[in-house]
């Protein structure tokens, strides 16, 4: 291929087609998609048009439409590269034993990112995290991030009382992250435009971002300064509703300020419940072990309500945080009493009577398919005692719901293809599949990779956004591996080259 990143492309010559509901006759043939002011305007055979202006030679491979992920934290995503990984942690001693070796950040600090101690079998404590680590402020921040464990010294670092474990959870330990991310935003930027350039890369043509942080201001700022890679949708979350509220903040509009029609308003994003790998998910049954909770909610039905309610009069959408089938129980039923819209973000332990509930209301399901096989062997131990489905995708895609897929960057790759390779197959690295029965067919994964999910997905016909990816791989007729290794060869945002191969 001849033609370059911000080349706009007006043929895309020799491709084959997919897509969920589809709507031309051409099945498996070759085709032209002529592409005219950031809209497909027509699809032939292969040739049978002529090619006017720059074309891009398709040379038989599968066209799709562009993917997107629906869950994105993306400073913290983007500083991950800066961030020692401890996801190969099998114990608190080896943990730290990663930290005390980690490099010095330019700020004094050494940040870690990754552990999951819900199947360690040592506790994790601050005097051994002290001893490995000395004077250096280090922080080690969960994979699920409801978790930061911290030594003394970035305790007294934070001005914060230590705890004997050195761990803070929740709200406490979301604070430790949002100070974490403060970073000068000429370096926080330029992070999050390589990040961008890698989800390109993927086939990604836009992101719901759910920083915890006022939002507009920053993608304002890299929209001024050219931000060109990606749509963006940016959350708001409840310390910011009064002024998003008094400064006629929107879903679906424009950020004031950025002068791009690619950087919009997204949904009011609550967090109503914990995790399971920090076992603060609000769940029916008990958690085994000396815990023996149940969880928490850390906003209550009657918040919740007023926040929704708010919300929803001044038209914003809400995307409601919920894991444990009580956290998704009272979502669903403050979503029933305010007719508010929008998704819960999660949904992974579901009451079977709740299941068919989502359609009903029209709430979408924002689900993360890889936490699945992340969180098996935990869901497996920890949550052996619930009555509630866990990990629903099939089951809710047969009620008729609308899953929208993503990440949770940083706690799983910002990568659609293994979203989709989850879904599909709901196995990795060689196990036998886990759960299978919820295992969801391609197209329909697909379409849940896409900017309106599996009830209302992107389609490839005369007057959609060409939006689009084309990849070497048949992501219906691909297995695991192959769905994972998918190699993207261009990625298009309206017509015009966000990535080249």
């Amino acid at each position: 291929m001849s033609l370059g990143r911000g080349a706009s492309v007006r043929v895309i010559a020799d491709v084959r087609l997919r897509a969920a509901e589809r709507t031309d006759p051409f099945e498996d043939d070759l085709v032209d998609v002529h592409l005219s002011d950031g809209l497909v305007v027509d699809i032939a055979p292969a040739g049978a048009l002529p090619r006017t202006g720059a074309v891009l030679d398709g040379e038989g491979r599968f066209l799709i439409p562009g993917l997107w992920d629906h869950h994105v934290h993306v400073t913290q995503w983007a500083l991950v590269a800066q961030r020692t990984a401890l996801h190969a942690a099998a114990s608190a001693r080896a943990a730290a034993e990663l930290m005390g070796r980690a490099p010095v950040l330019g700020d004094g600090r050494r940040v870690g990112n990754g552990f999951r101690d819900a199947l360690w079998p040592d506790e994790p404590t601050r005097a051994l995290l002290d001893a490995a680590t000395g004077d250096v402020p280090s922080y080690l921040i969960n994979a699920d991030v409801h978790s930061v464990w911290l030594n003394s010294a970035a305790f007294r670092r934070e001005g914060i009382a230590p705890t004997d474990d050195g761990m803070l959870r929740e709200e406490p330990a979301f604070e430790i992250s949002r100070r974490l991310n403060a970073v000068e935003p000429s370096e926080s930027d330029r992070l999050v435009s390589d990040m961008a350039r890698r989800a390109a890369a993927r086939g990604v043509v836009g992101i719901v971002d759910l920083d915890m942080a006022w939002n507009e201001e920053a993608w304002a700022r890299r929209a001024r300064a050219g931000f060109d890679a990606l749509h963006v949708e940016f959350g708001i979350y409840p310390g910011w509703l009064d002024r998003a509220i008094a400064e006629g903040l929107r879903t679906g509009e424009p950020a004031r300020g950025g002068g791009s029609d690619l950087v919009r308003v997204g949904p009011l994003k609550v967090i109503t419940d914990g995790s399971l790998g920090t076992r603060t998910a609000a769940c029916s049954h008990p958690y085994p072990g000396p815990l023996d909770g149940r969880g928490a909610l850390t906003v209550g039905p009657d918040e919740l309500r007023d926040l929704m309610t708010r919300a929803a009069g001044a038209g914003l959408a809400c995307a409601i945080h919920a894991i444990g089938d009580v956290a998704n129980s009272h979502a669903l039923d403050v979503f029933a009493a305010t007719g508010a819209w929008g998704t819960i973000e999660h949904a992974q332990l579901v009451a079977h009577a709740d299941i068919p509930r989502f359609a009903r209301l029209g709430v979408g399901a924002s689900v993360q398919p890889e936490h699945a096989l992340d969180d098996r062997d935990l869901t497996d131990r920890l949550w052996a005692g619930q009555t509630a489905q866990p990990y629903p995708l099939r089951a809710l895609s047969d009620a008729g719901a609308n899953l929208l897929f993503g990440s949770d960057a940083p706690v799983s790759a910002l990568d659609p293809w293994a979203a989709i390779a989850a879904a599909v197959h709901r196995t990795r690295d060689g196990r036998d599949a886990w759960q299978g029965s919820e295992r969801i067919d391609p197209l329909t994964a697909l379409a849940a990779s896409t900017h309106g999910g599996s009830q209302a997905p992107q389609r490839i016909e005369p007057g959609a956004p060409a939006d689009l990816a084309l990849c070497d791989t048949d992501p219906v007729a691909a297995d695991d591996a192959a769905l994972r290794a998918t190699r993207v060869s261009a990625t298009l945002l309206g017509g015009r080259l966000t990535h080249v191969a």
